[in-house]
């Protein structure tokens, strides 16, 4: 096995701590302000409320989105079409099943340029590709927020070495 080749596919990891969501804003403010972010796959994983949705309202809301920033939960995805980019929201909590996102023609939207942002991928596992950028966001007993990103692709890297914070 070629030790060197195998350290370069091993994903790049980061820890931070967000002490309140204003973190959170400044967080989601320096990752919009990366030209990078707009072809990047991003997986949001964390239990029920540990702020995936508030990452995402405030990162949206960075790139310029107005009016309601709203889960799509029920709907599954929410397109937010901004000048030069697409964004599109996916939350797959409701997947009873992972064929259920093929079903709803997922791919395709994964395959078209764009920014995209998935919360609950593990259940629409085998139908998504690699993320970029894996945020993982754990509640802790203080109700801060230990944040760890983990870079999987050279995109994910790029944005992940421009975020410090």
């Amino acid at each position: 096995m070629d030790v060197m080749n195998e350290l370069t596919h091993q994903p790049i990891v980061k820890r931070l701590h967000w002490s309140d969501e204003e973190a959170t804003r400044v967080f989601a403010g320096r990752l919009a302000a990366q030209p990078l972010l707009a072809q990047a796959f991003i997986e949001l994983r964390g239990q029920l409320g540990a702020g995936k949705t508030t990452l995402v309202r405030h990162l949206l809301r960075a790139l310029g989105v107005q009016g309601r920033v709203k889960s799509p939960t029920y709907a599954v995805v929410e397109p937010y079409e901004l000048p030069g980019l697409d964004v599109w929201h996916f939350d797959f909590y409701r997947l009873q099943d992972p064929s259920e996102a093929a079903d709803a023609g997922l791919r395709e939207l994964f395959a078209s340029p764009g920014l995209k942002l998935a919360e609950w991928p593990e259940k629409a596992t085998g139908f998504i590709p690699l993320a970029d950028l894996v945020i993982e966001l754990e509640v802790m007993p203080d109700e801060s927020r230990q944040v760890t990103l983990r870079a999987q692709t050279e995109t994910g890297r790029a944005l992940l070495g421009s975020n410090d914070r």
